[in-house]
């Protein structure tokens, strides 16, 4: 795995899997997403004042949040973040959002609109389960 770091930031190219994940923030207080090359390629550019913004237009995974705003909560965009970002040192704070919840508000949000696809595709597998079983 190759990485590139700054303040507040770190992003990641798995050559093996020609994966582009970053990280936004550390730890309880952290947002993981899946960016692509062309994100990664200029996210360090010297000219860049805030790289996070540009980390910010990849599909959101994971999101831990611990601060003075209420209490800490997590919201799971990709059940998968941890295989996605192995490297991470993102932590589960506070009460995890349900699936409804999470589906729900990736589908009002349009800055969430990169995970509507991914999201679709487990709720139905979810339901089916549910009929299943």
């Amino acid at each position: 795995m190759e990485f590139k770091q700054g303040q507040g930031w770190k992003a990641c190219y798995d050559k093996e899997r020609e994966l582009y994940t970053a990280q936004v923030g550390s730890g309880v207080n952290c947002t993981l997403y899946e960016i692509t090359k062309e994100i990664y390629e200029h996210v360090d550019d010297p000219g860049l004042d805030w790289p996070a913004r540009l980390i910010n237009e990849g599909r959101k995974l994971f999101m831990s949040v611990n601060d003075r705003c209420g209490p800490p909560y997590t919201i799971v965009f990709d059940s998968d973040y941890e295989r996605f970002c192995p490297w991470s040192d993102a932590v589960i704070t506070g009460n995890t959002w349900p699936d409804e919840m999470t589906d729900a508000v990736v589908e009002v949000l349009a800055s969430e609109k990169n995970n509507r696809e991914q999201r679709r595709e487990k709720r139905m597998a979810r339901e089916k389960a549910k009929k299943k079983g």
